[in-house]
């Protein structure tokens, strides 16, 4: 029976011991963790661009706005709304290999449209790989 209650005594000692040793590691890694706060702190206050005189940049506005108004836009949705065009126009629907032609996307991005359609039914499927708008 004394030899348990040593026995026990050791271990609580050891078990104190422990404790003191993971409370002085968690300062350790609060201390790391408010360093390394404070330099990323630091490196984004460098790296502020600077900003131009009024003058350049009306210059740019001027050069930017000539460009655009040269260019005509040209409205493409999304690709899934262009695939989908396509398929409301057929009467009988479309095969696959045509909607490629048509849009000018690869095989793997026409399918995943395709499928994400069926099941969201807005398409359905008609034959082995032609699909018509529901």
């Amino acid at each position: 029976m004394a030899k348990l209650k040593q026995d026990l005594q050791q271990v609580t000692k050891q078990l104190k011991a422990l404790a003191k040793k993971t409370e002085s590691l968690v300062k350790a890694v609060d201390k790391l963790d408010k360093q390394k706060a404070a330099k990323k702190s630091k490196a984004t206050t460098k790296a502020k661009p600077k900003r131009k005189k009024a003058a350049t940049r009306k210059a740019a506005t001027r050069k930017a706005t000539k460009k655009t108004t040269t260019k005509k836009k040209v409205a493409t949705g999304s690709p899934a709304n262009q695939v989908l065009k396509i398929i409301k126009r057929s009467k009988k629907g479309v095969h696959v290999s045509a909607l490629m032609q048509k849009t000018g996307f690869g095989e793997g991005s026409v399918r995943n449209i395709v499928y994400k359609a069926t099941k969201a039914g807005e398409i359905k499927r008609t034959g082995r790989g032609v699909y018509a708008w529901t």
